[in-house]
């Protein structure tokens, strides 16, 4: 009997030490390609504290003898960056609010309700995501020269409140993993579909709200080539564009140009260090039920 209960411990000892050694070898694996991945961000860090004309210094060094904080004082006193965010913010936060409520609506219909060929739209509505954006691009660009939308934020507003392809199909999937039950007790009760779809939908689906809301943000927070085909006043450039014109035709600022990337940064860090729990559950959910 004692030699069972030995060979039983020993047997649980070793299972044990395997599963910590799996553990170890994922962590070290996991920290290894967390470091890979953070070594653009900490050099865009160096750069950015270095002084002008050492940025390409050989041997490189990631850390300057002497810290150049006067290139944040520079892009935050002397450039247009604090204009440039909020002109950003102010284009971007229509099409995140409006756009992901129309988008929202649409997947509604698409996972909750029966109409005539809805399967043939859902179809044509994802056949768009396949259509590159340059090829549009041209055509756009003289629809809204002809009606005079051009050097106007309206461009990149307006179009971004219809919703996008890809947050209606993603909503869609979160909105059929959520019971069908719920919606026919609501309807019991006398709800209407759209007293469903506020009550209910909305509710149970914040972490895939939240989530298209961060993408929504971040694609129109990081646009570049959008606002540097309709922008051309100064007073009304991005970030990114406020970013670009750091760089001339034969020189380019890199130390300025990195201490804005820093800076454009940390709004976006934020977002994600507070929405982290909503933005995984989001992303880990929507591809549940198909």
């Amino acid at each position: 009997m004692t030699k069972i209960l030995n060979a039983d411990g020993t047997r649980h000892r070793k299972k044990w030490a395997g599963e910590q050694a799996r553990k170890g070898l994922a962590y070290l694996f996991l920290t290894a390609g967390a470091l890979v991945m953070a070594m653009p961000f900490l050099w865009m860090l160096s750069t950015s504290l270095k002084q002008q004309g050492l940025e390409f210094e050989m041997p490189p060094k990631w850390i300057p003898e002497r810290f150049e904080w006067g290139n944040y004082r520079f892009v935050l006193l002397e450039s247009n960056i604090l204009y440039g965010f909020l002109n950003t913010l102010l284009i971007i936060s229509l099409p995140c609010l409006v756009g992901l409520l129309t988008s929202a609506l649409a997947a509604n219909a698409f996972a909750r309700m029966e109409f005539p060929s809805k399967n043939v739209l859902f179809t044509l509505l994802l056949a768009t995501m396949m259509i590159p954006g340059v090829v549009t691009m041209i055509p756009t660009f003289i629809l809204f020269k002809s009606i005079g939308w051009v050097d106007r934020w309206l461009p990149l507003i307006v179009p971004g409140m219809f919703g996008a392809a890809a947050a209606v199909f993603l909503l869609r999937q979160f909105f059929m993993t959520i019971p069908k039950e719920l919606e026919d007790a609501a309807k019991v009760d006398g709800m209407n579909p759209f007293h469903i779809f506020v009550r209910i939908m909305l509710p149970l689906s914040k972490p895939a709200l939240i989530t298209q809301g961060l993408l929504g943000f971040l694609a129109g927070y990081n646009d570049y080539l959008g606002p540097l085909i309709y922008i051309n006043s100064p007073e009304k450039y991005t970030l990114q564009l406020v970013l670009a014109s750091f760089q001339g035709f034969y020189t380019s600022q890199w130390t300025y140009i990195m201490a804005g990337s820093v800076l454009a940064l940390i709004p976006t860090l934020l977002l994600f260090f507070f929405a982290q729990k909503y933005f995984v559950e989001g992303i880990t959910l929507t591809g549940m039920k198909g």
